[in-house]
C-alpha cells in the first residue's frame, strides 16, 4: 500500500476562504531558554486543505468527530474537467460521467484545474483561486444525491460556484465579468441563472443528506485524473467540529505507485516538490479567453 498526497502545504501565506481568519503562527517558548520550541496557532476550519462538515450549515448535522473512517476513507472516483471549464464555468453530471465511472455511494474528487492557481504553484493567482473557478447548477446537486455521493472533494475555493455565493456582492469587477459569460453562454444575468432559491446550494441542500465538502485539494492530484482510486480524508476526531483542518490521500498498490512516481519524474513541480502537469493551465487558459471574447 503506497500514498499519494491530495493536500496543498499549509503555512502563514496560505489563503483562507476569504473574509475566513487565516493562519497565525507564534513561538511561545524557544530552545534557549525554555529548552524547547512551542507554538500556538490560531486560524478557522476553512483554511487549506479542510472537510465542511454538516454543521458548518446544517444546525442539526453530524459534528466532525462523528465521522467514523468508514465514512472517511472509500472508493473515489477522479474526474478532470479541466479541458471543459474555464473561468466562470459551470459544470455538470454529465460532464463527469462522460470522463470517468462514477458508482452509487462513491466519494467524487474534481479536478477543475484551479489548483494551478493556488499559493504554491507557479501560477499563483488568489483571486482566480477563490473567485473565478467553475462551479455547478441546482442539476448536479440533483445528481450527486441520486448518485448517494459519500462526499466530494474539490481543487479549488469550494464546491459552490462562486457567484453563487457572497463573493458575488464582494468583488463587483469579476461579476461583471461573470455576467458576461452567463449572458453570453446561458442568456441570462447572474441573478436570473443563481437566483436567491439556489444560494449555495452545495452546502445548503446537500448537507442535509449528509453530502458534505473536502475544499482545496491539490498536492499530486495531477497524476490521478480520470481514474478510480481508494480515497481517504483524515481531520481531526473534532467534537462540536463544524469543520476541519485534515490530510487527503490516495492509496494505490506498489504496482501503480511506481508507475506514477515515473510519471512523477518527468513532469514539472511545486517550490514543495509536488509533481504538477503544466497542460492544464493552457488549456484553461484558452477555455478563459474564448467565455470573455467578444
Amino acid at each position: 500500500m503506497k500514498f499519494i498526497d491530495l493536500t496543498i502545504p499549509l503555512g502563514v501565506a496560505t489563503p483562507p476562504w476569504p473574509t475566513y481568519e487565516p493562519l497565525q503562527v507564534k513561538y511561545f517558548k524557544r530552545l534557549a531558554p525554555n529548552g524547547a520550541n512551542g507554538q500556538i496557532v490560531t486560524h478557522s476550519n476553512h483554511l487549506g486543505t479542510h472537510l465542511d462538515g454538516e454543521i458548518h450549515f446544517h444546525t442539526p448535522g453530524r459534528d466532525i468527530a462523528s465521522l467514523d473512517l468508514d465514512f472517511l476513507i472509500h472508493e473515489a472516483a477522479i474526474v478532470d474537467l479541466s479541458d471543459v471549464c474555464g473561468d466562470y464555468d459551470v459544470y455538470t453530471s454529465q460532464m463527469v460521467e462522460e470522463r470517468v465511472e462514477v458508482r452509487e455511494g462513491d466519494i467524487l474528487i474534481i479536478h477543475t484545474g484551479y489548483h494551478h492557481f493556488g499559493w504554491d504553484m507557479p501560477t499563483a493567482d488568489e483571486v482566480r483561486y477563490m473567485v473565478k473557478h467553475p462551479g455547478p447548477d441546482r442539476e448536479f446537486a440533483e445528481w450527486a444525491r441520486s448518485k448517494k455521493l459519500r462526499w466530494i472533494g474539490v481543487d479549488c475555493g469550494s464546491a459552490d460556484h462562486p457567484m453563487n455565493t457572497i463573493i458575488r456582492d464582494w468583488m463587483p469587477r469579476q461579476a461583471r465579468q461573470a455576467e458576461k459569460v452567463f449572458k453570453k453562454k446561458f442568456g441570462k444575468t447572474l441573478a436570473e441563472f443563481f437566483d436567491d432559491t439556489k444560494y449555495q446550494l452545495m452546502h445548503l441542500e446537500m448537507f442535509p443528506y449528509g453530502i458534505i465538502h473536502a475544499e482545496c485539494l491539490g498536492g499530486e492530484i495531477d497524476l490521478l485524473l480520470n481514474q478510480r482510486v481508494t480515497v481517504g480524508f483524515f481531520p481531526w476526531r473534532f467534537v462540536d467540529g463544524e469543520s476541519s483542518i485534515g490530510r487527503c490521500v490516495a492509496i494505490v498498490d506498489e504496482e501503480t505507485y511506481e508507475t506514477l512516481m515515473q510519471k512523477k519524474a518527468s513532469w514539472p513541480k511545486t517550490r514543495f516538490g509536488d509533481a504538477y502537469d503544466p497542460s492544464h493551465v493552457e488549456r484553461i487558459n484558452q477555455l478563459s479567453l474564448a467565455n470573455l471574447a467578444e
